[in-house]
C-alpha cells in the first residue's frame, strides 16, 4: 500500500496507511441513492459528495472528511442492503487465494479501482466483508478517529471465526505492522496498538430467519445523542430494534427503511458499545 494517500477530490495527504487486517472502510449497498442520503444525512449529520465512480455512487463526509461509501447497486447486481466493513490487506490476490482455501466465498472481484483493489466475500458462515489494498481517501488514521468506532461480527462461533479472519486478514502474527488479538469479557477483541479496531462474539444463528440474528458485521458509528439520533432515524422510516446501555455505553440498533443494520453509540465510547453478540 501507498505511503501517501488520496482523499477524493485528488489531494495527496502523508498519512500513515492502514494496519495489516485492521478495517480501513465501510460501504452501504443502497437500493435509491437520494433516499439513502436523505436517512443517513438526518441521522448521522453526514453530508455527500459524488465521486468519479458514477452517479450510483456517493462519499459521505462528516466535518468535510471522508467517512464512508454508498453505492445503490443493491438492485442491479442482486446484492441485500448491507453495509459492509472493508480490511486492509497488502495483496488482494493473496487474501483472495486465502478465502478461497478456508472454503468461504468470493461473491465479488478482485475489483480494480483508480486507488487500489477490493474483494466483497462471505465467510463460512454467511457473514459478508470485504478486503481491500490501495489508497484510502484521507489515510486511515484519520478515518478511524471520524469513522465507524468498530465493526463487530456477530457469528456462530467467536473462537473458530478468529482462527478464520485470522488466517486471511494474518492477524497475530506477531508482524508489528499487524493487529492483536486477545479474549475478553466473552467477545474476541481485536486491536491496532491500543485501539480496538473489531469485536467478535458467539450466538448468532446461521438459519434465522431474521437477519439481526444470523452472522453479520455490524458497523457502530458514533453520536453525540444516542435517543435523539433513535428518534430521527424512525421519523424518516427506520427501525428500532433495540436500545440500552452496555459494559461500553449507550447504544441503539437500527435498521433503515431498506433493511440495512447499523447500531449508533454515544461518542466517546471505548471499543464498541451494543448488544453482546
Amino acid at each position: 500500500m501507498s505511503a501517501g494517500t488520496a482523499d477524493t477530490s485528488g489531494e495527496v495527504l502523508d498519512l500513515p496507511d492502514a494496519p495489516r487486517g485492521a478495517p480501513c472502510w465501510v460501504s452501504l449497498t443502497a437500493r435509491d441513492l437520494q433516499e439513502a442520503e436523505k436517512f443517513y444525512g438526518a441521522v448521522l449529520g453526514w453530508e455527500f459528495r459524488s465521486t468519479s465512480l458514477g452517479e450510483h455512487f456517493v462519499v459521505a463526509l462528516r466535518n468535510g472528511k471522508p467517512v464512508a461509501g454508498i453505492g445503490a447497486v443493491a438492485t442491479d447486481l442482486q446484492f441485500a442492503v448491507v453495509w459492509t466493513p472493508y480490511f486492509a490487506v497488502p495483496q488482494v490476490d493473496d487474501a483472495a487465494a486465502r478465502i478461497r482455501e478456508r472454503s468461504a466465498t468470493i461473491a465479488l472481484g478482485p475489483v480494480a479501482f483508480a486507488s487500489g483493489r477490493a474483494v466483497v466475500a462471505a465467510d463460512r458462515d454467511g457473514a459478508v466483508f470485504g478486503v481491500w489494498d490501495g489508497r484510502l481517501p484521507g489515510g486511515w488514521e484519520a478515518w478511524h478517529e471520524r469513522g465507524p468506532v468498530v465493526v463487530r461480527l456477530r457469528t456462530r462461533d467467536a473462537f473458530e471465526a478468529a482462527i478464520f479472519y485470522g488466517g486471511v486478514l494474518q492477524w497475530a502474527d506477531g508482524r508489528p505492522d499487524g493487529c492483536t488479538v486477545s479474549y475478553e469479557n466473552e467477545e474476541v477483541v481485536v486491536r491496532s496498538g491500543s485501539s480496538v479496531v473489531a469485536r467478535l462474539g458467539s450466538g448468532a444463528v446461521e438459519a434465522a430467519p431474521d437477519p439481526v440474528l444470523r452472522p453479520h458485521w455490524a458497523v457502530q458509528f458514533a453520536v453525540d445523542d444516542v435517543a435523539h439520533r433513535a428518534e430521527a432515524a424512525q421519523a424518516l422510516g427506520g427501525t428500532l430494534i433495540s436500545s440500552g446501555t452496555s459494559g461500553q455505553g449507550e447504544y441503539a440498533e437500527l435498521r433503515d427503511p431498506d433493511g440495512g443494520l447499523f447500531t449508533i453509540i454515544g461518542r466517546g465510547t471505548e471499543g464498541g458499545a451494543g448488544p453482546a453478540a
